[in-house]
């Protein structure tokens, strides 16, 4: 079974997924990566060409098409890249079965676009949480029938599990120390909750002059957070934690969220806030804490630190519990029956243009919103940062399309109306992501 991957990059939690999916493969499947931009990061793509995969970086569009057409299935990994818009819509695309693999949640901006979830392919979610998106949640029953989930995010190879032997007051976060992610929450609660001597240790690479150092300046006492910087080794993080507090924003685009997935693996219990990511992976009072709000935080984390026969009792149900639903070989084997089953259909073509748009501004409009956008209903604002999904990110890949110009357009040319609130000036300079 020849499956070819087309994806932006394989950098993060995507190159992860694909590497530990690999490793466990069938002898029957071979797969091959088309990347639509060279990679910064190696990690995933050395192992993977190590593991027999084939990986072709920046290809013409001449070679998509040939590759495409050999494949038995062509499986997209869809997250709101521009690069990914611009391969399925100027593509000329042979007949083809399509499967897309969603690694973004698509519950908030980003969405995922309409004209993608009401099409003939099959489509594979990589969170149970995306069932509750808006513009899957209204479909008629029919249509929502073929949706797969398969997860995304693996814990780590199983080992016994000793909460004796970890520090039983322990309290880390490991994973993206930023705002766009994390939760300032998390340092109101270290500072009602944990002590000078059993602070939040914060695990990832963060700017001294990022608005989360800033933050941790302000509590009234910074000594209940320490920044522990990057690590490559958070497998011996987890293995020293006993109590793991994963607050993020309440829309934050994650499914997999590997860093919990990990955690838990590992014996960690976690504290999460209710989002939808993070509540389809931990069962409230079994394998961790499903919160609500900033007290309820408190109370649980007072409650762990009181209590650690009870959380290390706890951090062997959660590993059980990941051992047993998210590892590597399960999502393997979900996918090898998603693939026998489109084996069964005949390949056909289809105009991806027509269900996606055919300008860059339209594309981008599509994960911003469900429905048809006004210019003065969007915020544009990121700070000159080329985040993905952004404007700006969009604007980096097509930096002179006039359809993505004219969203930014000064609203003094008459373009649009002068009270708009966050238009952004022609001539701004866009940083590269």
């Amino acid at each position: 079974m020849n499956i070819l991957h087309i994806a932006a990059h394989l950098g993060g939690g995507v190159g992860k997924a694909h590497s530990s999916l690999c490793s466990v493969d069938p002898g029957s499947i071979k797969r091959s990566y088309l990347l639509l931009e060279s990679p910064r990061d190696l990690r995933h793509v050395d192992l993977l060409r190590q593991l027999g995969a084939d990986v072709v970086v920046a290809p013409d569009r001449q070679t998509i098409s040939s590759m495409a057409a050999k494949a038995d299935i062509v499986q997209v990994e869809w997250w709101n890249h521009p690069r990914l818009y611009e391969c399925l819509c100027e593509t000329a695309w042979p007949k083809m079965r399509t499967l897309f693999w969603s690694h973004i949640s698509g519950i908030a901006a980003p969405y995922l676009p309409t004209g993608l979830l009401t099409g003939d392919d099959r489509f594979v979610f990589s969170s149970e949480c995306s069932f509750a998106a808006p513009n899957v949640a209204t479909l008629p029953p029919a249509t929502r029938s073929k949706f797969s989930v398969v997860n995304s995010g693996f814990g780590l190879p199983p080992r016994t599990v000793d909460g004796g032997r970890r520090n039983r007051n322990s309290i880390s976060y490991l994973g993206t120390v930023d705002f766009a992610k994390m939760s300032p929450d998390i340092f109101r609660v270290a500072d009602e909750a944990a002590t000078s001597e059993a602070p939040v240790r914060l695990w990832g690479e963060v700017s001294p002059l990022s608005e989360v150092v800033h933050t941790a300046a302000a509590m009234r006492d910074p000594r209940r957070v320490r920044f522990m910087g990057h690590t490559d080794n958070p497998a011996a993080v987890f293995a020293q934690t006993s109590i793991f507090l994963y607050l993020l924003q309440p829309e934050h685009l994650g499914t997999a969220e590997n860093a919990l997935t990990e955690a838990m693996s590992s014996g960690c219990v976690p504290v999460v806030f209710n989002n939808p990511a993070e509540a389809a992976i931990v069962e409230d009072g079994r394998t961790g804490f499903v919160v609500c709000n900033i007290a309820e935080a408190t109370e649980r984390l007072r409650w762990m630190m009181r209590n650690p026969e009870a959380v290390a009792e706890m951090g062997r149900k959660a590993a059980d519990h990941i051992a047993t639903t998210r590892m590597p070989v399960s999502s393997a084997m979900a996918f090898e029956k998603i693939y026998a089953d489109l084996l069964q259909v005949e390949k056909r073509r289809t105009d991806f243009r027509s269900r996606l748009g055919d300008t860059a501004a339209e594309w981008f409009l599509s994960t911003k919103t469900l429905a048809r956008a006004t210019p003065e209903k969007l915020d544009l604002r990121t700070g000159g940062r080329a985040a993905k999904g952004t404007i700006d990110h969009f604007l980096t890949c097509f930096p002179e399309d006039t359809s993505l110009l004219s969203l930014i357009a000064d609203p003094t040319d008459g373009d649009w109306s002068s009270d708009r609130p966050n238009c952004l000036s022609r001539d701004r300079e866009f940083a590269v992501a």
